[in-house]
């Protein structure tokens, strides 16, 4: 079931991206451009709706802080959550990253089917990944994002629960937590008291400015005017000027943050292994990963001086088998390749295996602020102390 959905989803993207032009294509674009237009009008009407407290949000008592972006994917949102909480963490706070949980396994039928007849669903408490001290799931159970983040973080607690208001609920009376994180809400308005951070990448900052499904955006850009701080993501050495005043036009107030993704070190996946950077200098590797935009992950292994011999992508958030992962191995060795390279967040979903005849490794990677680094202070010091 999941293959064919990821087929359906890989085959919308091609179109939404312009990867395909058969007629076809050009069809389902005409389709999807009229579903865009009805789901923006859908959006809107949400946001009138809250704006209007016609649906009412809830106040938990603590700081609210939410980190998310206006587009699907690939502003590499995850980094970002983890510095926040790291430096709430050690600034004194006690923190909770609240997750949706996407595409983590659900609970069992019949415990949902139960819960609702029974009107038992606020009873159902979140699933716990971490307790600040100890992984309690695995990363089927939990979600890719929500374990990565939990693996990384040490006295952090991470929740998945898609009421997260219920989380935050559990959050501090079960953990005593006095910050909660909302892993990608930026959409998600039902707790009030809240700090508002957008991710934009620098490198696609609002795709082809389409909503979903005919583009990537969530939301219109104009709704950019929500946000508090705005983290360009993924600067290098290009300027930021042409965005930051595509930026100002619909938010004049916000700080903006401009970040970088920077490499760390390389680790093997099944080892635990740690090797510096300069091992991948004019070593031919293959590259393989399941995220929004693998060509970002592909480009950053060239500029660190690899040799890319053969590249493999799947769909975001992809699920791996046994068998994919020795299908890559046995073309990786064909094409010449001495090590296959993947990201840490598609890591987390290797199976097990036995071979050993070729390293496979992630890179891991840290945001590292370029400018702004004083705003990303006050946030820190404005979620504390306020």
């Amino acid at each position: 079931m999941w293959q064919w959905t990821e087929t359906v989803e890989q085959y919308i993207l091609d179109v939404i991206f312009d990867r395909r032009h058969d007629f076809g294509a050009r069809l389902t674009s005409a389709v999807l451009f009229g579903l865009s237009r009805i789901f923006q009008v859908i959006v809107q009407c949400r946001l009138w709706l809250w704006r209007h407290r016609i649906f009412r949000d809830h106040t938990l008592g603590c700081q609210v802080v939410s980190i998310g972006n206006l587009t699907v994917g690939g502003t590499g949102k995850t980094p970002v959550v983890e510095i926040f909480a790291r430096a709430l963490q050690q600034a004194g706070r006690r923190v909770a990253i609240l997750s949706r949980g996407y595409k983590s396994t659900p609970r069992p039928f019949w415990q949902r089917v139960t819960a609702k007849i029974m009107f038992q669903e606020d009873q159902i408490p979140p699933k716990v990944v971490s307790d600040g001290q100890s992984l309690l799931l695995d990363v089927e159970q939990a979600g890719d994002e929500p374990y990565m983040l939990a693996s990384n973080l040490k006295n952090v607690v991470v929740l998945v629960d898609k009421d997260r208001v219920k989380a935050g609920r559990y959050a501090i009376q079960r953990f005593g937590c006095d910050t909660l994180l909302l892993d990608d809400g930026f959409q998600y308005l039902a707790l009030k008291s809240r700090l508002d951070i957008c991710l934009v990448d620098r490198n696609n900052p609002f795709g082809n400015h389409h909503l979903l499904p005919r583009g990537t955006l969530r939301e219109p850009i104009s709704n950019l005017k929500r946000a508090r701080y705005i983290f360009i993501t993924k600067c290098g050495q290009f300027g930021t000027d042409k965005l930051r005043k595509a930026i100002r036009r619909y938010n004049d107030r916000a700080e903006i943050i401009e970040c970088a993704h920077q490499p760390l070190y390389i680790q093997d996946v099944f080892t635990g292994e740690q090797f510096p950077l300069s091992k991948l200098q004019n070593l031919d590797v293959a590259a393989l990963s399941g995220i929004a935009v693998p060509e970002s992950f592909e480009n950053g292994l060239r500029a660190l001086g690899a040799n890319v011999v053969y590249r493999r992508s799947y769909a975001d958030h992809h699920r791996y088998t046994q068998q994919e992962i020795l299908n890559m191995i046995n073309r990786s060795l064909k094409r010449g390749a001495k090590a296959i390279l993947t990201t840490e967040k598609d890591a987390v979903r290797y199976p097990k295996i036995d071979r050993r005849d070729i390293p496979v490794y992630f890179l891991r990677v840290e945001i590292r602020i370029i400018t702004g680094a004083k705003d990303f202070d006050d946030a820190v010091a404005r979620i504390c102390y306020r």
